[in-house]
């Protein structure tokens, strides 16, 4: 089998482990899936394994995401945050250009620290929210997540600040999540696919953990029917807190 000539049955148990865990969190909050993904698996595996590994998974599960309540609906989602969509999009193609000209860790941590202290203030029981939606707010949001996302592969984390900042309604935040990353994830496969990551020899590899995700997703999915818009919010915000701290350590120790 292909797959054994780059990692052992046991790492693909763990593999298969990581996955299914990283799915449930989307399933529940509707992000940090590269984030589980790439931690867990490059406790024992390869970064570049790591990261291939995750490619189709998420490009998988985010279609799903996005698509889950229907065709107009991913379509409605993409007129209300067009802004944010176009921003994001011509800055994640600037912060590509000059990955090799800037550490990358300079970016993690400028949105590490903005996205730790949102989350903390929030889950400490401060309330920091926008009445209503600003084109310019949206506009640099945008630029923000496009940008670190080109820099860094991940542009989770300023998004769901925004969107939670919104207070918007869990089945459109995950709608809107899935749009978002789902674009984004079309870009991260062409980019791998062109930078020799995604191979012949890699490619099983993130085929395989399509099928634990979509399980964990599944349960993911279920846990998030059962509470309410309050709970949502607070789960999100704890999420969005670990995130932004493993966003600082990873610009404070790589």
């Amino acid at each position: 089998m292909v797959l054994f000539s780059i990692l052992t049955p046991q790492e693909l148990l763990l593999a298969f482990g990581v996955a299914f865990i990283a799915g449930c969190v989307k399933g529940m909050v509707g992000f940090a899936m590269p984030m589980v993904l790439v931690s867990g698996l490059s406790m024992f595996l390869p970064p570049d394994l790591a990261i291939a590994g995750l490619i189709l998974p998420t490009l998988v599960t985010n279609g799903i995401q996005a698509l889950r309540e229907g065709v107009p609906a991913a379509v409605s989602s993409i007129r209300q945050f067009r802004t944010f969509l176009i921003v994001g999009l011509v800055f994640l193609l600037m912060g590509a250009q000059v990955v090799s000209l800037v550490p990358a860790s300079t970016f993690l941590l400028m949105i590490g620290i903005p996205v730790s202290f949102f989350a903390l203030i929030q889950v400490l029981g401060a309330q920091l929210t926008l009445n209503a939606p600003s084109v310019r707010i949206e506009a640099f949001i945008g630029a923000i997540a496009g940008f670190v996302g080109g820099m860094s592969g991940i542009w989770g984390p300023p998004t769901v600040a925004y969107l939670t900042a919104l207070n918007t309604p869990k089945a459109v935040q995950m709608r809107v999540q899935g749009v978002i990353y789902g674009l984004g994830a079309v870009a991260l496969l062409l980019a791998h696919l062109g930078s020799g990551i995604l191979r012949a020899e890699t490619a099983p590899f993130s085929v395989v953990l399509i099928a634990p995700a979509l399980a964990g997703m599944w349960i993911g999915y279920q846990l998030q029917s059962r509470i309410d818009q309050v709970l949502f919010r607070k789960v999100t915000l704890l999420v969005l807190l670990i995130a932004g701290l493993n966003l600082l350590r990873r610009g404070l120790v790589g």
